[in-house]
This record gives C-alpha cells, structure tokens and sequence, in this order.
C-alpha cells in the first residue's frame, strides 16, 4: 500500500466545472468576484502615483543633502559623484550649528574654507602665503588646532574635517586669536591626498584620536591602514613627519604595526616603539577625559624617508 501524503494536495478542478458547489453539499461563502479591466487600470494608476510620490521625495532629500546648510559656506557633497564609492573611516554628522559657528562660516568660509571636491590640485604656496604646510585630518570641535596655529604662526595648519559645527568653530576660534595660518578643508581627505595635493607638497601629516572603530567588523574602516601610507607618502616631502595619537590601546599597536612595516617611513624613536607626547601637541579636551578613565594614550612620531 503506497504512503499518503500528510497534506494531500487537492486535485485541479476539470475547466468544465461548475462555478457553484454541487447539489447536497454547503458552500463555504459566496465566490468572491475576480477583479474587473477598471480595477487593474485603477490599481496601476494608484501604484505609478504612488511610485512616483517616492521619486519625487528621493529626489527631495538628494537635493537637500547637497546644498549647503549656509550660503557661500561648506558643501554638503562636495566631491558628488564625481568619485568612486567606497568604505568610508568616518562618519559625517550635521549636528546643531551655534548662532557664533554660523556667523564664522558665514564671515569666513569664502576666506579661510575649500571644499575637497577632487576637480583642481591645491597651490599650497599661494594658499598659505609662503608657508610650510602640515595636513591634520579630523579636527573635532578644532581647540587643538587653533592652539598649535596660534603657538605656530610660521606654520600653516591645512585641516580636514566634515563635522559643520567644528568647522565653524575652529573659523571662529582662529580669527579671535587673530591666526591667519589655517585653512579648513571639507570632505573627504582621502580625494584630497589622491586628487589634490602635488607630490612633496606637505612638510607634515597629524592624525590625532581618530574613530577606532572598535568592533572587529569594522577594523577596516580605520584610517591608518597600508592603503592610506600609500596615498601619504607621496604627498610629503622627505623628512616630513607623520604623528598621530590614540586612547585606544588596539588601534595603537595596530598604528605601530602599520607604520613600522611601510618601506616609506621610518620610527624617530630609538626604541621603535611610541614616543612621548610632543610639547606642541596640546592636551585636549577629549584627551583629559580619557586620562580621567585610565586610558594610556599613544604618540607616534614616524619619518618620511
């Protein structure tokens, strides 16, 4: 005897069947009625509305997200589509903007601002009047950087962030202490190492406390990585130093391990290991906090050779 099926499939009803149930049996309801030509042509109609109410708010927001959140100030796509996408190592935020960021990007960003938009190759010399230049990416609020700019006026500060607020604040911070010496970048430092700088154009490169990206998964969005000291190194001149500093103990060795491996660059520390804080790299902020929580933060002085 053959095996029978747990859930029997109903057999297919000849295409002669009748559309009503046979005599003797109880209907289970009325046969609901199959939709007529008025109501497809309806419901296409509503679903192309529909379909075009979503475009139409897209393209909203795309528009939204490209315009500047102050006239004649920082773009907010300023590269576009003009470049690849790809894993990025920040992440851009569009927090709340004080009423004196804004009125230092509104005074100042014609003056002291560019948009990396990876289009034109920056004339540093003309940018900066003569001086050596030395790139900081990720500048946070901008203290720090506004601080070594004001103890450093023969050197100019060319940092990059995406953060409006800490644009406007870092604006602000340089022209009360009468600075003249910086210039702030916004976008992608990436596009502007690859795109817009010259070869040997830069006398430094600081990266301090950048995202360390602390989940395992996410490791490949840190900036120091072989990738990124290729893009470096060409850009610098010989000798220029590159120094970045971390709280996070993982992301320190990893720093370490990179830069010691890369053939363009080369320890200032006798003992090829981190090096004390520089005296002109100011305690920040951010810094003290993670000192307050027993954090060791890291220095790392290495040498374009």
């Amino acid at each position: 005897m053959s095996e029978q099926p747990l859930n029997p499939t109903p057999a297919a009803a000849p295409d002669d069947a009748p559309d009503t149930a046979p005599t003797g049996s109880t209907p289970a309801g009325p046969t609901p009625a199959g939709p007529t030509a008025a109501d497809v042509v309806a419901a296409d109609g509503a679903s192309d509305e529909a379909a075009a109410l979503r475009a139409a708010s897209f393209e909203r927001a795309r528009r939204l997200r490209q315009e500047p959140r102050f006239p004649g100030g920082p773009a907010a796509d300023p590269a576009g589509s003009h470049h690849e996408r790809r894993i990025r190592s920040f992440q851009p935020r569009r927090s709340r903007v004080t009423t004196g960021q804004q009125d230092a990007l509104e005074r100042l960003w014609p003056k002291w601002g560019l948009d990396i938009d990876g289009q034109r190759v920056l004339d540093l010399t003309d940018l900066f009047d003569g001086l050596p230049v030395v790139l900081e990416i990720g500048f946070g609020m901008g203290e720090a950087t506004a601080q070594m700019a004001a103890d450093d006026p023969g050197t100019g500060i060319l940092a990059v962030d995406v953060h409006t607020p800490g644009q406007g604040n870092l604006l602000g911070l340089a022209d009360k202490a009468g600075s003249t010496n910086v210039r702030v970048a916004n976008g992608d430092a990436v596009i502007l190492l690859r795109e817009m700088l010259a070869p040997e154009s830069l006398d430094g490169l600081r990266v301090y406390f950048p995202d360390p990206w602390p989940k395992a998964r996410h490791h490949k969005r840190r900036l120091i990585q072989p990738e990124f000291l290729d893009l470096v190194a060409p850009v610098l001149k010989p000798g220029a130093i590159v120094h970045c500093a971390t709280d996070w103990e993982p992301y320190a060795e990893q720093m370490l391990e990179v830069l010691t491996a890369h053939p363009r660059f080369e320890n200032t520390a006798a003992d090829g290991g981190y090096a004390p804080r520089p005296a002109f790299r100011p305690l920040t902020r951010f810094e003290g906090q993670g000192l307050d929580k027993g954090h060791v933060v890291h220095d790392l002085l290495f040498a374009r050779v």
